[in-house]
């Protein structure tokens, strides 16, 4: 069910006020479940960038050399205004993006975790001593954060990147300017707000919104940016590495993803059945860790396909405030057609429908594709729906060579109660993330997020943003 649409316009975050673009254009958002009008934002241009890397280049002296324990008590208020402002929070992911409310729960539950370990953070900023070859010499390391912060998030999970990567660069004494996607920026705006209200100081944390093909490289290519990190397509990217090359900017990048999960004989289908849907069907398998191939071995591969069809069949595609429905709206016309190709593709070339298919407003059934062959396009490229093929395998070995046969390598699965195979899956598997027994689909907020290849480089998390969002020193003290 649509709501109604926000008749004031969303503004900009700069320097600690609410400011409309410079020359004052605005953007439509749309409810992806309906593509009704949800409310419009600040069209920012390359002047708003600016403006916010100003705001945040001329706070960061003072925030820089904040202590712990402030930042540790913001962050930790910011934590209790989300939960004051839960119903906003769970409305607008709901809403601006098309989260079932089993997904935005999910979301706003990780959110808050993201930020708790955030405020751990702030006292774990520390280098260590070094022994030395001279004599009376004491030697050290000490860290120190790099400067302004440029992030840009997606749409599909906003809440549970925002927190996570905003949180994090705040914790070690950074500040930041933040482009979210122009399909969520409403979301932001939110913690924008409860930034304010927590009491961060102005400039420590900006927000920009507006298309990023337009405005991103203002952002990503600016002299006064001393640290990037991406969430988005692989194409977009490779893009802002480039950029990053030419400035030598650090940077991460976590991008796309054609995760495997590999079933060989020996698990348990009533163990992987429920956790293969949770890994491909959760938020329509607009996740860049959704397993979207499988790959069976041939004494489970046909009970497999009828226990997984069935299941697919009964995946809720409800009212999204309902808790049974799981299926989301895909979030925009360009990527409707996207799936739709994806799959015309696949059967005019010969697969086989083995669940699913068919549409149902804005949103696709939960589909199974099998007989899929490597000159179809879903085979080796991210769909990003509710769709997987399943591909029957002869040997683990086999699993394993076809489960790295992809330019991505982001996350990947094996089920099997072989703890060699496993613990060989592990070492050997091209994926950033492997897991035994359990869906591609899992994140903490202290666990190295990421992935190679195409899908990225470098790895979010408390630990991984705190080495790669500060600056290692060498100290001596001659006696």
């Amino acid at each position: 069910m649509a709501i109604t649409s926000h008749t004031k316009p969303f503004q900009h975050f700069i320097g600690g006020e609410w400011v409309n673009s410079t020359d004052g254009s605005v953007f439509d958002i749309f409810n992806p479940l309906d593509d009704s009008l949800y409310g419009q934002a600040a069209k920012g241009s390359a002047d708003d960038i600016h403006r916010a890397i100003s705001a945040a280049k001329a706070a960061f002296p003072t925030y820089g050399t904040s202590v712990p324990m402030e930042r540790e008590r913001l962050l930790l208020r910011v934590a209790e205004i989300m939960e004051r402002r839960q119903k906003d929070l769970i409305d607008c992911l709901v809403d601006e993006i098309g989260s079932p409310m089993s997904k935005a729960m999910f979301e706003f539950n990780k959110g808050l975790t993201m930020v708790r370990a955030a405020a751990g953070l702030c006292r774990y900023v520390r280098g260590e001593t070094i022994p030395s070859d001279a004599p009376n010499k004491v030697s050290m390391s000490i860290r120190a954060p790099l400067g302004v912060v440029a992030i840009v998030t997606p749409f599909n999970v906003p809440l549970i990147k925002t927190t996570r990567l905003v949180a994090n660069a705040l914790a070690v004494g950074n500040t930041v300017v933040h482009l979210p996607s122009e399909m969520a920026p409403h979301l932001t705006i939110l913690f924008a707000e409860i930034i304010a209200e927590a009491g961060f100081p102005p400039g420590t944390y900006n927000v920009v919104t507006g298309p990023g093909a337009e405005i991103g490289d203002s952002l990503t290519s600016h002299k006064d940016v001393d640290f990037v990190t991406f969430t988005g397509s692989s194409v977009v990217g490779q893009h802002i590495a480039e950029i990053c090359a030419k400035r030598r900017t650090p940077h991460t990048l976590e991008m796309g993803g054609k995760s495997p999960t590999i079933i060989l004989a020996d698990a348990d289908l009533d163990q992987v059945v429920p956790m293969a849907a949770r890994s491909i069907f959760m938020f329509a398998g607009q996740a860049c860790i959704g397993s979207s191939r499988f790959y069976v071995e041939r004494p489970l591969y046909d009970e497999f396909v009828k226990r997984f069809s069935f299941v697919a069949g009964k995946v809720g595609m409800g009212d999204l405030r309902d808790p049974n429905t799981v299926i989301a709206p895909i979030i925009s016309q360009r990527q409707r057609e996207r799936v739709r190709s994806h799959l015309a593709d696949a059967v005019a070339k010969g697969a086989t429908i083995a669940a699913g298919g068919e549409w149902e407003g804005n949103r696709c059934q939960p589909t199974l594709l099998t007989g899929i062959t490597e000159d179809m396009t879903v085979c080796k490229s991210e769909t990003f729906g509710p769709v997987t093929s399943i591909y029957p395998i002869d040997s683990y070995e086999e699993g394993l060579e076809k489960a790295n046969d992809t330019e991505y390598g982001l996350a990947a699965s094996i089920f099997t109660k072989d703890i060699n195979k496993a613990m060989h899956f592990v070492q050997n598997s091209g994926a950033g993330m492997c897991h035994i027994n359990g869906p591609t689909i899992q994140d903490e907020p202290h666990i190295p997020f990421g992935g190679n290849g195409e899908s990225g480089s470098g790895r979010e998390g408390t630990d991984a943003d705190m080495l790669a969002m500060t600056e290692l020193k060498w100290v001596t003290i001659q006696l």
